[in-house]
C-alpha cells in the first residue's frame, strides 16, 4: 500500500505518468514514464471548432417589411367593385395569381387608387401580369401588392382627361362604371324595352321602328310575287 500510495503521489505531482495501451497482440499493458522535472498537469485547452453554417441559418434573414399600399383619396362603392372584379380576374391571365378573399379585400383599395388617377382597368391588369417570373409564386398577393405600391403612375393634372377616353359614368340601372361622353346606361343594360339611351347618350329608339318597316316591306314584296305566279 505504501508503494502504491507513493506512485500515486508522484503521478499527482507530475513526476510520473502511467497509461494503458494495447499491444499488437491485442493485450493491455501499463506504460510508466518517469520525469526528472514535474510536467505541467494543466490539460491543454482545445481550440474551438467553428460550427458549420447550415442552410437553415443562412436563409434565416429577416423578411423585408411589406410595402405600404396606396389608398384612394375619395373611396367609392362602384370603383371598389371594379377593383375587386379586376383582382379576381387575374387568375384568368395566370393561374398562379389566384388570390384569397382576404388578399382581395386588402389589395382592392390600392387598385382604386390607380383607377382614381385615370388608369384604365385593362392597363392596371397589364401592369400586374406582364413580366411575371417563370418560377413558382409562393406569395402572389405580396407580388401584386409590391407592383401596386411601386408602379403606380403619377396623378393627371387637375381637370385633364386621358386623351382618347371619355369620362367615367355610373350606369343608371346597375351602377357599374363605364366610359361615355354623357350619363346613361351601360351596354349590358340597354335593351329593346329601354328608351334607346345607351352609353354616351346615343338615341337608338328609331332602330326598332326601322326594322318593323323593313319587315313589312319584305312581307308585301313576297305576297306580290305569289300573286303574280298564280295568274293565268
Amino acid at each position: 500500500m505504501t508503494v502504491a500510495r507513493g506512485l500515486r503521489e508522484l503521478e499527482a505531482y507530475g513526476y510520473l505518468r502511467r497509461t494503458r495501451e494495447r499491444t499488437a497482440s491485442n493485450r493491455w499493458v501499463t506504460r510508466t514514464v518517469a520525469y526528472d522535472m514535474p510536467r505541467d498537469l494543466t490539460p491543454p485547452v482545445p481550440e474551438p471548432v467553428p460550427e458549420p453554417t447550415s442552410p437553415a441559418k443562412i436563409s434565416a434573414a429577416p423578411a423585408p417589411p411589406p410595402p405600404v399600399l396606396p389608398e384612394p383619396d375619395q373611396p367609392g362603392l362602384t370603383r371598389h367593385r371594379t377593383a375587386s372584379e379586376l383582382l379576381v380576374g387575374l387568375r384568368s391571365y395566370d393561374a398562379r395569381l389566384m388570390l384569397s378573399e382576404r388578399a382581395i379585400r386588402r389589395l382592392a383599395p390600392a387598385v382604386c387608387a390607380w383607377l382614381e388617377r385615370g388608369v384604365e382597368p385593362v392597363a392596371v391588369q397589364r401592369a400586374l401580369v406582364d413580366g411575371l417570373p417563370a418560377a413558382p409564386l409562393r406569395f402572389p398577393a405580396g407580388l401584386i401588392g409590391h407592383r401596386l405600391a411601386e408602379l403606380r403612375p403619377p396623378p393627371l393634372p387637375a381637370g385633364e382627361i386621358p386623351p382618347g377616353f371619355d369620362p367615367l359614368q355610373n350606369c343608371e340601372r346597375c351602377e357599374r362604371a363605364f366610359r361615355a361622353a354623357e350619363p346613361g346606361r351601360c351596354g349590358s343594360c340597354v335593351g329593346p324595352q329601354d328608351d334607346g339611351r345607351a352609353s354616351g347618350g346615343v338615341d337608338r329608339g328609331s332602330g326598332g321602328e326601322r326594322v318593323a318597316q323593313l319587315r313589312a316591306l319584305l312581307r308585301g314584296g313576297s305576297g306580290g310575287r305569289r300573286r303574280s305566279g298564280t295568274a293565268p
